[in-house]
């Protein structure tokens, strides 16, 4: 370890900073749906995914070689090339979370390690081999594999669910759902955790701490379990929101499907050694479970959104990552221009979020308005026979304090 620098010791201070964003990001996919449908309470519901992420994390180490060994060329990178990328995906987790739309962590963290890379060593030392197989096939299948599997699970909650008694049952997917989302959040620390840790490694490699093909050290690994479950603890309140309420409305048979389908598409991903987006897959699951119940739908305008910040991923962090590795290719000074920007950026993203606090105590509160496809069609799509009486009362509009009219129009 005497070749400990500086660098090193601010590339791993900064990697660490980012895995705490990605926890307080993140926190939706596993606990979204949970405090949407009152399973669980928000505090405690972070809290319990700050614990099974933490466990996640001691689980593999395929992701972190996935980043460490495969994505770019290591012996090319210098320890600032990590340092820029890692600005790229915190600086674009900030704007993200501000705006509250649940991007991908994980391109963002890639985003900038490609830009970085690319402006440091050239095109040639990104491995296009696993960025396409590892990264953007899956990120394309992930939503769709997971959207399907949580429609089918939900029509069949339904179906196996007509003839149960409605309180009963209503119950039942709550205890499972807590079941779930704890499974949710254990995928999400066995994949996104290993992120950091990969890129740790590399940069301990790329500053000779470590020797070339190193797994990553125990001591990265705890580092990195530790600072994804404290920024799972905090709750990304905002994300929340937008995955709990602004999507679509779930019940608990919708939110054990939605989450149940996409804790297996994340642990068969991280098994196989793909860097997939856990957010792709629990947005996927999502809006399945929403078009699997009559009369559900999902808000489109958010989805849109979404799908754009989706695809900004990459390249914005691709290009953060590009300009501050050309900058810190001016020496000292330039690293510590961009320590500062990057300081200040944060700074002043926290500030404007303080405008609006979004906290526990308004997660559930939605803002977002309902279009008018989606009105059109909630009108006119009659409920499932059968289902909970929390499901048919969430259709009735509560009693108002107007005179009836003597008949009603059908």
């Amino acid at each position: 370890m005497e070749n400990f620098s500086l660098i090193l010791a601010i590339v791993v201070v900064t990697a660490l900073a980012f895995d705490f964003t990605n926890g307080f990001h993140d926190t939706a996919n596993a606990m979204a749906t949970t405090i949407s449908t009152g399973a669980l309470k928000p505090k405690v519901a972070v809290a319990m995914s700050a614990v099974l992420n933490l466990v996640g994390a001691f689980l593999s180490v395929e992701v972190a070689n996935t980043i460490s060994k495969g994505l770019v060329d290591e012996t090319g990178i210098r320890p600032e090339v990590i340092f820029a990328a890692l600005v790229g995906a915190i600086l674009w987790n900030l704007l993200t979370w501000l705006v509250g739309l649940p991007s991908s962590s994980s391109h963002a963290l890639m985003g900038g390690l490609i830009g970085a890379t690319i402006a440091s060593a050239g095109v040639g030392a990104v491995h296009g081999e696993v960025l396409v197989t590892k990264v953007l096939i899956p990120a394309i299948a992930a939503p769709l594999v997971a959207g399907i599997a949580a429609l089918l699970a939900t029509r069949l909650m339904y179906t196996l669910g007509k003839k149960a008694d409605g309180k009963a049952a209503a119950k039942g997917y709550r205890t499972g759902q807590i079941a779930s989302a704890g499974l949710v959040s254990l995928a999400h620390g066995t994949n996104d955790a290993q992120k950091t840790m990969g890129i740790i490694t590399l940069a301990l490699v790329a500053g000779g701490a470590v020797a070339p093909d190193s797994d990553p050290p125990m001591w990265v690994i705890l580092s990195a379990g530790l600072a994804i479950a404290l920024g799972t603890y905090l709750g990304g309140w905002r994300i929340i929101r937008t995955m709990g309420k602004g999507l679509t409305d779930l019940q608990p048979q919708q939110g054990f499907a939605a989450q149940t389908s996409a804790a297996t598409v994340i642990l068969a991903s991280s098994h196989l050694g793909f860097s997939l987006s856990t957010t792709h897959s629990v947005s996927g699951s999502v809006m399945g479970a929403g078009l699997g119940r009559k009369g559900g739908v999902v808000r489109w305008s958010t989805a849109t959104r979404m799908f754009v910040a989706w695809g900004l991923t990459l390249p914005a962090a691709a290009l953060v990552g590009a300009l501050a590795e050309y900058v810190t290719g001016f020496g000292a000074w330039g690293t510590a221009v961009v320590a500062v920007f990057l300081i200040a950026s944060s700074a002043a993203i926290w500030k404007l979020s303080r405008r609006e606090v979004v906290d526990h105590t308004n997660v559930n509160e939605s803002d977002e308005p309902a279009g008018v496809v989606t009105t059109a069609i909630a009108a006119v799509t009659p409920p499932p026979a059968g289902t909970a009486t929390e499901d048919l009362t969430a259709t009735i509009p509560a009693p108002s304090s107007e005179p009836a009219p003597s008949q009603a129009t059908v």
